[in-house]
């Protein structure tokens, strides 16, 4: 493998294992402020014992997230610097203010938000819980401002091949950024739903029947079950949004060659790139057509019509993007399939007590679901933008550094490694963390003289 597939690899291995910790804690920042917020109105322990042991959960996983995210921005120069040479007067700026109006807003509130809750009025740590939330969410604005004015770029001049901003509410409310900005917001709300129901389901098989594990076992399978259909609605219009932006992406995710009516929605292809078909084909006739223009005999774009005069191929690689949209949907689907099964069975005051143990199984298999629809979603997206690194401005090719392609290799062995290692540390101090808050746990209650809110002091598990 040359230097651009393997850096494009390499890059691809950073930003898949950065982006699992930000899309938890985009969300879960606000599920902590709902806590509060609960256990300020009600004065009920169990608000508070869920979130003394989320916020660890939080905790972990920002470190995680700023930690890799920081290597991954050096790759802008290590590996990619025509990127910065080319969009660095739109790219610049964008990556400035997320640090400036929401890193430096998650840092200095962060410290309140896990160590305060004892230490100062409730009022106060109840803002900076806000606030941390807040500026979550806005880092997460301002990152997926810029991914989709790379995939839809508007506001902008070329001059001798460098781009300059002309128009900065062009570039930022660019034609995608609505959907993409949504849709994301709300697969890190389905991957916090389901990290919760899923620690939580697992916990309650332990034995922990607390009020904490009821309460988040039930909060995780309704909140999955309210955004999931929210979720399908905004990947239909994000979906629809691609084709008039990018129909050579959604060619790609149908698997069509051919532009024409009546195409079927396919359940399974082998899509063959030599040929220019797809074998063992499976499919709904006319689903495509019908989801894309609302039709049987609407017209959906082939990906025959994305290569040159010269052979040269304008569209993606057709099969990782193909199977990557639907391993999104699949893992969709089977999370609206558990969280309304759980919500009918916890239905007319059951509670949670009316979950059966192979959903309550279920339910912990799938914790982490969130992550493998996002990394599917998100490898549909980047892969499917190809060979274009700016849509129409700069392709990977031109951008790609000219280092040696062993010297490409050796670091992207050594990040593979470490982020292999990190994420089973990961995944090991949640199961340690959820095992032994389900041992029991020490909580002292006490009244705060300045407000008078009650506060909690979370002690260290009984040993």
């Amino acid at each position: 493998m040359d230097t651009l597939i393997l850096s494009r690899i390499q890059f691809g291995a950073n930003i898949s294992f950065h982006i699992l910790f930000p899309t938890i804690t985009i969300a879960l920042g606000w599920v902590l402020l709902f806590f509060k917020l609960r256990f300020n109105a009600t004065g009920e322990q169990k608000w508070m014992d869920a979130y003394g042991f989320w916020v660890k959960v939080f905790a972990l996983s920002f470190a995680l997230g700023v930690v890799s995210g920081i290597t991954m921005s050096f790759q802008f120069g290590t590996n990619w610097p025509g990127f910065m040479e080319a969009v660095g007067n739109v790219a610049g700026p964008l990556l400035a203010y997320e640090v400036l109006t929401a890193f430096f807003l998650e840092a200095a509130f962060l410290g309140i938000m896990l160590f305060g809750f004892s230490r100062v009025p409730g009022w106060l740590h109840t803002l900076a819980t806000f606030l941390v939330a807040f500026g979550t969410t806005l880092s997460a604005f301002w990152i997926l401002v810029l991914n989709s004015w790379m995939q839809t770029p508007a506001g902008f001049e070329l001059r001798e091949g460098v781009v300059h901003a002309t128009d900065w509410w062009a570039i930022i409310f660019n034609p995608s950024m609505p959907y993409r900005l949504s849709h994301m917001l709300i697969a890190s709300g389905l991957t916090v739903a389901f990290l919760i129901a899923g620690l939580s389901a697992l916990r309650w098989l332990w034995g922990d029947r607390s009020p904490e594990v009821r309460t988040t076992l039930r909060f995780g399978v309704w909140m999955g079950a309210i955004l999931i259909p929210v979720q399908i609605a905004v990947g239909d219009l994000h979906g629809h949004n691609t084709l008039e932006h990018q129909p050579q992406k959604v060619a790609a995710m149908e698997g069509n060659w051919e532009t024409g009516p009546n195409v079927p929605l396919l359940l399974f292809a082998w899509p063959n790139e030599e040929t220019r078909s797809n074998d063992f084909e499976i499919g709904i006739p006319n689903g495509a057509s019908l989801i894309l223009k609302w039709s049987p005999d609407g017209v959906v774009p082939g990906l025959n019509d994305f290569v040159a005069e010269d052979g040269t191929v304008l569209h993606p690689p057709v099969a990782p993007v193909f199977w990557s949209f639907r391993v999104m949907v699949g893992i969709g689907l089977l999370m609206l399939a558990a969280s309304w099964a759980g919500a009918w069975f916890m239905r007319g005051g059951r509670g949670v007590e009316g979950l059966p143990r192979p959903l309550l199984w279920g339910l912990a298999g799938m914790a982490f679901s969130g992550w493998v629809a996002v990394l599917a979603g998100w490898y549909t997206t980047e892969i499917g933008r190809q060979p274009w690194l700016v849509t129409g401005v700069l392709t990977t090719e031109q951008a790609v550094a000219d280092v040696p392609a062993p010297m490409v290799l050796s670091t992207l062995v050594a990040y593979l490694a470490v982020y292999a290692a990190l994420t089973f540390a990961y995944l090991a101090v949640l199961t340690y963390l959820a095992r032994r808050a389900s041992q029991g746990r020490d909580v002292e209650t006490f009244e705060t003289p300045q407000s008078g809110e009650a506060e909690v002091r979370v002690l260290q598990p009984a040993e």
